[in-house]
């Protein structure tokens, strides 16, 4: 009888103890649980560097090699560290900056950059005396 006791009181624990985690899952799936994973936080900008390849700045997009980049209200465009528009680029400039790709897949530049164009050093000059 001492043994169907124990034997009764063991498999009783071993019982809760499998119980237990199974309760408390149920219990975080009520109303108060928590939320769900949180949505992706908008993702880096990526830079980009190149020759512009076209320019529609009516339309606000150019291309970079193959990127085909759109300008936005909140890009920063800058010539020589001075704002500056879309159309102040032409084909041939050498640009640089960031984008961020939006949900329908648009790259929106966030920054864009005219680099500054190289000086040519004149030939020095002398003159025989």
């Amino acid at each position: 009888m001492k043994n169907l006791v124990k034997f009764t009181t063991l498999s009783l624990l071993t019982a809760a103890l499998v119980a237990v985690p199974d309760w408390s899952r149920a219990q975080n799936a009520g109303p108060n649980a928590p939320a769900a994973a949180a949505p992706a936080a908008p993702k880096k900008s990526l830079p980009f560097k190149g020759t512009v390849a076209t320019v529609d700045a009516s339309a606000g997009v150019f291309t970079v090699g193959d990127l085909k980049l759109a300008v936005t209200s909140t890009s920063k465009i800058t010539t020589n560290g001075v704002p500056a528009t879309l159309a102040d680029f032409k084909v041939g400039d050498s640009v640089s900056g960031a984008y961020k790709t939006a949900a329908d897949g648009t790259k929106n530049v966030t920054t864009l950059k005219l680099a500054a164009a190289k000086k040519k050093k004149a030939a020095a000059t002398t003159t025989p005396q």
